[in-house]
């Protein structure tokens, strides 16, 4: 059945376009992982919508979602380049939220980097926003065979990624605000006690900001390091902005003495904290100001 939308002004196509672009931000920033590039696409796809006979559509967000998913796809082509060249460990963009993301979480979103664009497409289309394989295959160009391996492998790669269980929203943040107390108080006996003992810390600067330029990875390196920043942060200053979930993770939001932002996250696992991600890069803060 088609929807009757009759292609004529553009506040004609924003009123089907509008209320699928929160959905088709979503496909296109855990396709991409940055929330500037995420609304470029979206916004390459409204334009696109402008210029269809919107009669001639019979599902508007099954075309629409096509649409950004190929857009993203012609811009991992690019952006894998871009990711080999930057500056230390790489971040998504963070998204902080009030509720925990249930369906990508970061580690989730890391993971997706090791995949091919296809399998990434394949993958969060079908198992994370419930698409029939058959739309999947018509939007990646593969016959629904192909595709279904595409799927498979991907969830081969990334099973390792799924937290093997939720942590309870509110202990998380109990953990995620005892970590900012400790950290910035000084109190490395709290803080080590939080810490499982292959803890991970991944820091992303971008090469803007100071950060450690690889992962630093167990409890001693980690602790190390942890002293280094809460002398850093008693001297010149380091205040909560707010506490909530940083790409589904329990986490907060700082200001720092430079005058920036940056985010934490806390990925916990049978109580401790087995990974911190620190984002420092103000290019990927800025929708956060």
């Amino acid at each position: 059945m088609r929807t009757g939308t009759q292609p004529g002004a553009p506040d004609d196509a924003a009123v089907s376009f509008d209320p699928l672009r929160p959905r088709l931000i979503r496909v296109a920033y855990r396709m991409l992982g940055s929330v500037a590039d995420a609304e470029d696409v979206v916004q390459e796809a409204f334009i696109r919508w402008l210029g269809v006979d919107r009669a001639e559509v019979r599902e508007p967000e099954a075309f629409l979602r096509r649409t950004v998913t190929r857009l993203c796809l012609d811009q991992l082509k690019s952006a894998r380049h871009q990711r080999e060249t930057y500056v230390g460990p790489w971040l998504p963009d963070p998204i902080v939220e009030e509720e925990e993301a249930e369906d990508v979480t970061l580690p989730l979103m890391l993971a997706l980097e090791r995949l091919s664009p296809l399998e990434r497409a394949a993958f969060l289309l079908h198992d994370v926003f419930g698409v029939g394989f058959e739309e999947v295959a018509g939007t990646i160009g593969r016959d629904p065979a192909a595709t279904r391996q595409l799927a498979a492998r991907a969830r081969d790669h990334v099973r390792a990624a799924r937290p093997r269980f939720q942590v309870e929203r509110q202990k998380g943040l109990e953990i995620a605000n005892a970590f900012f107390a400790a950290s910035r108080t000084g109190d490395m006996t709290a803080l080590g006690a939080m810490l499982a003992a292959d803890v991970s810390m991944h820091s992303d600067g971008g090469g803007k900001r100071n950060a450690a330029l690889e992962v630093v990875a167990g409890f001693r390196r980690v602790m190390h390091l942890s002293k280094v920043l809460s002398v850093l942060f008693r001297k010149h200053g380091s205040t909560l902005v707010r506490a909530g979930f940083v790409n589904g993770l329990p986490g907060f939001v700082t200001m720092e003495a430079d005058g920036e932002i940056q985010t934490t996250a806390l990925e916990i696992e049978d109580g401790k904290v087995a990974a911190i991600y620190i984002m420092r890069n103000p290019d990927k803060l800025k929708h956060l100001h």
